[in-house]
């Protein structure tokens, strides 16, 4: 950073951007490692999902609270309470013994660390100068897309050497500094508590109500066959209830303290980028999600070899994003960021044609465009939303930016799980009428089956021809499934070819993002 940048300031920024890191980095750690969790604490695969949506949960309904509550308690007091409870439920989560105690916990852990995620941008944005926040994007683009990218690999690693319980204990080393380095680097400031006993406390309860009960629907609808339950369908309505309620309360004329500050998306460029920003959550997260389960139910991938794979997502970006404040000085955001989401795009493309001779080696070109992509989207994408919103709305831009991220990724995770299901039901339908045992080809395609069982052990024919016929519906199987998969990557680099129309209507950033405190 520039010498003029107190080195207290850099201290601050630095310590909150490993909280970003962390708080994203522990969902995916997670998710890799369930399997040994519900093992460990001895549930089932059903209730194991609770393990994530708890989290979810807490993080997604905590993230627009962020603002204000960091104007009630001060940002120093609240980021590093919300540090040291994040640490502590760590610990409690690693130490759990049960279904329930693992739930409950994960979801205070998960309201505690959803802080850490808007409020690093937010200090990017507060305690930086403008010609130093391109810096402060790219450290903040290593958290939103490094750390879903590397997670695999760091949670399949330690699962495999230490045990699962070792995936939460890790958090205490970079806790440890980050506390370190906020508890030094920010400057202590007055408790508002009268905001608290003024807050918008209808805003407050139908925005969590809505937002926690539609990250339920969306983190289990597929499972319970959404709307067919009973259970997903009552969840719905309170959502859609719940946050119309929370719209009308933020956007009607007498509120005069709205929780956050609705109207930024009139402004054009943070509207439009928030469209995108939703976008790529959707793609970024649907993309982690289903490279893992396509390597694992395809081709026998351990969680360590899937996190060799997208390493290869994570790794170039450590390279790449460093360079980024260079390129925003030289170059328009809006062209990057439209770079990015075509390189995307373009990666998502390539994965259309899946089969059996496509697994690791075959996915490297894709993933190696992928991260270049990523990292020239999001430094650029940070600085256009920012730019030119006042110093009193920093805190409601950033709840905003993140929650619709969060928000576009847990939409993108429930979308590609239902897609993949029904386009296999769709191929199998298609292919098996033309498996009919009147067909000539499939005839001859049994008889060879059947040979082969029967020079392997099956000397009954009614044996070998059942063998071969079992045989012949997994091929059909495992087709339809390599081809689900094809239109999952299809459906992804759609969405980026949206999200790089939508650029195309972003202007200019013209004018400073919020004052830095310095």
């Amino acid at each position: 950073m520039p010498d003029t940048v107190p080195l207290r300031t850099r201290v601050a920024v630095g310590g909150a951007l490993i909280g970003s890191f962390m708080a994203i980095l522990n969902i995916q750690v997670v998710n890799t490692s369930l399997p040994d969790i519900q093992g460990g604490i001895g549930t089932g695969l059903d209730n194991g999902g609770w393990i994530s949506t708890a989290y979810l949960v807490g993080e997604i309904t905590v993230i627009p609270l962020s603002g204000w509550l960091s104007e009630v308690f001060s940002l120093r007091r609240y980021l590093i309470g919300s540090t040291f409870l994040f640490l502590l439920f760590s610990v409690a989560c690693g130490l759990a013994t049960n279904f329930p105690e693992m739930v409950t916990l994960r979801a205070i852990q998960g309201f505690s660390g959803g802080v850490l995620i808007p409020l690093a941008l937010m200090c990017v944005i507060t305690l930086l100068p403008e010609r130093a926040r391109p810096i402060g994007f790219a450290g903040s683009a290593l958290s939103a897309t490094f750390a879903p990218a590397i997670g695999p690999t760091i949670g399949g690693a330690i699962t495999d050497l230490y045990g699962w319980r070792y995936i939460f204990f890790l958090n205490l080393v970079p806790g440890a500094v980050m506390l370190a380095a906020l508890i030094w680097g920010l400057a202590p400031a007055p408790m508002q508590l009268k905001k608290f006993a003024r807050g918008d406390w209808v805003g407050i309860f139908t925005m969590a109500l809505g937002l926690g009960t539609l990250q339920v629907v969306l983190e289990e609808g597929n499972k319970d066959d959404w709307f067919g339950s009973p259970f997903i369908l009552r969840l719905s309505i309170i959502s859609v209830l719940s946050l119309g309620a929370f719209l009308f309360q933020e956007l009607r004329p007498g509120n005069k303290a709205p929780l956050v500050n609705l109207r930024l998306f009139a402004r054009r460029n943070f509207g439009v980028a928030s469209i995108a920003n939703t976008l790529l959550g959707f793609v970024l997260y649907g993309s982690v999600y289903l490279i893992p389960i396509y390597l694992a139910e395809a081709h026998g991938y351990s969680a360590r070899q899937t996190g060799i794979v997208m390493a290869w997502i994570g790794l170039p970006q450590l390279l790449i994003i460093p360079c980024m404040p260079y390129l925003m000085r030289r170059f328009d955001s809006r062209w990057l960021l439209l770079s990015g989401f075509v390189l995307f795009a373009i990666s998502s493309l390539m994965n259309i044609h899946l089969g059996p001779d496509e697994s690791g080696p075959q996915l490297l070109i894709p993933n190696l465009i992928r991260a270049v992509g990523q990292a020239l989207v999001f430094p650029p994408m940070s600085q256009i939303v920012t730019a030119g919103i006042p110093f009193k709305d920093a805190g409601s831009a950033s709840s905003l930016f993140n929650m619709l991220r969060n928000l576009g990724g847990a939409i993108g995770i429930a979308v590609v799980q239902t897609f993949v299901t029904n386009r296999e039901k769709f191929h199998s339908t298609i292919i098996m009428p033309r498996l009919s045992l009147l067909n000539p080809a499939t005839q001859q395609r049994l008889r060879l089956l059947q040979h082969y069982f029967a020079t392997r052990g099956l000397a009954d024919p009614q044996g070998a021809r059942h063998a071969a016929i079992i045989a012949m519906g997994r091929t059909v199987q495992a087709q339809s499934f390599f081809l689900a998969y094809g239109d999952a990557f299809a459906l992804l680099g759609a969405m980026m070819v949206i999200a790089s129309v939508v650029v195309l209507f972003l202007h200019k950033p013209s004018g400073s993002a919020a004052p830095g405190a310095h």
